[in-house]
């Protein structure tokens, strides 16, 4: 009877306690749902224990499963490690992501680590910014991928997400229902004008109570109920929540999360990390078309 460890089962298992279950897991592993499974089970099967409590809606880890997740978090992370030295001592080099402050959240951290991982000798600069400055950055060629925010693509741009700006107010919070109604927003949020002239069509009086540099200070006021805010509800930071307002607040205009990459010629790195982002987005849009 072997006592190896199979690393390709415990990436597996690693991936389904960390995205919550087997359809998360295999869109980001890309593999199949059944090659997924399968793993799983053998796992289960050279252990001679239940890793996952399978009773409920999503599976959860049993105490093996837990003692487990610990032991192969610390061994893929070893043979991550080991395969970027011996195999990417070829690319090395820097390259500059913009992201708009509102959407660094969820994904790109997740995509930093990973796309460290595969590229140890890779140095990403991370500029968190406004989607106008971000393409002059990108048009100055001091940015090697941007992502933004925008109404309508440019040319050249990849559309990660089409997806409704949502109300956000505080957890609990009844900001939403004063009058006139109190906004906060970044001087130059690109969504600040929409919510403006959503609520001017709807005839509904506004005034913007918070306004400010930082992405920080608006989380801030509006988390502690002071006014309300707009944003893609994907980047919803946990503080805060998507308002349920039963259509007191008018209806928000569709916004789309797009990519672009500089001009002139492109090297390997850039489209890597441009798939790590790609491959970010995709996992979400999958979960959410499992989820219906």
């Amino acid at each position: 009877m072997t006592r190896n460890l199979d690393l390709t089962a415990l990436r597996s298992f690693a991936m389904v306690a960390e995205a919550g279950g087997v359809t998360r897991a295999a869109a980001r592993l890309h593999l199949t749902q059944s090659a997924v499974s399968m793993q799983l089970k053998r796992l289960e099967e050279n252990i001679g224990q239940p890793l996952l409590d399978r009773s409920g809606r999503a599976p959860q880890l049993t105490s093996q499963g837990e003692l487990l997740l610990s032991y192969a978090k610390r061994m893929l992370a070893l043979n991550d490690e080991a395969w970027g030295r011996l195999t990417s001592q070829a690319f090395e080099g820097q390259l500059t992501l913009g992201v708009p402050a509102d959407i660094v959240f969820p994904h790109i951290p997740e995509v930093l680590k990973r796309f460290a991982m595969a590229y140890p000798r890779v140095k990403v600069t991370l500029v968190s910014s406004y989607t106008r400055r971000l393409h002059a950055l990108r048009d100055r060629g001091e940015a090697d991928l941007i992502l933004t925010t925008e109404a309508t693509p440019r040319a050249g741009g990849e559309t990660l997400e089409c997806a409704r700006l949502v109300w956000v107010g505080a957890q609990g919070g009844h900001a939403w229902k004063a009058k006139p109604l109190r906004l906060a927003f970044e001087n130059n949020c690109i969504f600040r004008a929409s919510v403006q002239e959503a609520l001017d069509q709807a005839g509904m009086d506004w005034e913007m109570a918070v306004e400010s540099e930082t992405t920080r200070t608006i989380e801030a006021s509006v988390s502690a109920d002071l006014a309300v805010h707009a944003a893609i509800e994907s980047a919803v930071v946990d503080r805060l929540e998507v308002l349920r307002h039963g259509g007191a607040l008018p209806e928000l205009p569709v916004y789309h999360i797009n990519m672009y990459h500089a001009d002139g010629p492109e090297n390997r790195l850039t489209r890597e990390l441009a798939q790590f982002v790609r491959d970010a987005y995709a996992v979400e849009q999958e979960a959410l078309v499992a989820a219906q």
